[in-house]
């Protein structure tokens, strides 16, 4: 029986394993290695359970430099977990400030391009986090699980060799009614945008770019990919 990669985690509900999906090379994607999600914060007593019992151990929280962003916990999270804080974007920035954060355009993929460009060491080291973390699973969230989040899923997919397909298929999984109107607006599709800003990305070269160390890179290979040495 094949598990379902969309888990239900009471208080959280765009929550995702990103295992289970074929490489280039006809591998998968490990499961139980890096779930995506919307903020834990919002977990119950049962949520936490449920996250804990998956496997995992370590969470990583996409921050936005100059962004705040805090929530308190609903219920008391488990004490063991180790907690990271990776701010892959900045406020203060006035370029993405003004075309960005302030237009709305934000909470599109719209902006995957301008970020990759602009951040890839932001970018580098929170993947380092995930690719040297602890054993057990590893949760990255932002607040809602779709844009900052989306944007590590896809370097962390297209780096594990997942098609351009699937891993377009993965960010319309996360279900947002503004985000597609903003598109539609822009006579244009969620997939679209995530194809177009895939097609020649080489995510290990970015990586590397970023500041991941063959030692990294080595890591992160291990924990996505079943048989991945």
């Amino acid at each position: 029986m094949t598990p379902n990669r969309q888990l239900t985690w009471d208080g959280c509900v765009n929550v995702r394993d990103l295992g289970g999906l074929t490489t280039g090379d006809g591998r998968q994607t490990r499961w139980g290695a890096v779930v995506r999600s919307d903020h834990p914060a919002k977990l119950t007593a049962l949520g936490w359970a449920a996250l804990y019992a998956h496997g995992i151990r370590t969470v990583i929280t996409l921050a936005t430099a100059g962004k705040a962003e805090a929530m308190p916990d609903t219920a008391p999270r488990p004490s063991d977990l180790t907690t990271r804080l990776a701010e892959i974007e900045d406020l203060g920035d006035k370029e993405f400030l003004t075309e960005w954060a302030a237009t709305g355009l934000w909470c599109t993929p719209l902006y995957y391009r301008y970020a990759l460009q602009r951040w890839p060491e932001r970018h580098a080291a929170a993947i380092g986090e995930i690719a040297l973390a602890r054993p057990g699973g590893v949760l990255v969230h932002c607040i809602g699980g779709r844009d900052r989040t989306g944007i590590i899923a896809l370097l962390l997919l297209a780096f594990a060799g997942v098609s351009a397909d699937d891993i377009a298929a993965d960010y319309d999984l996360s279900v947002d009614a503004e985000r597609d109107e903003i598109l539609a607006q822009a006579h244009t599709t969620s997939r679209a945008v995530i194809l177009d800003t895939l097609a020649g990305l080489d995510a290990e070269a970015y990586l590397r770019s970023g500041g991941l160390s063959q030692a990294e890179l080595t890591a992160l290979r291990a924990r996505l990919i079943e048989n991945g040495l």
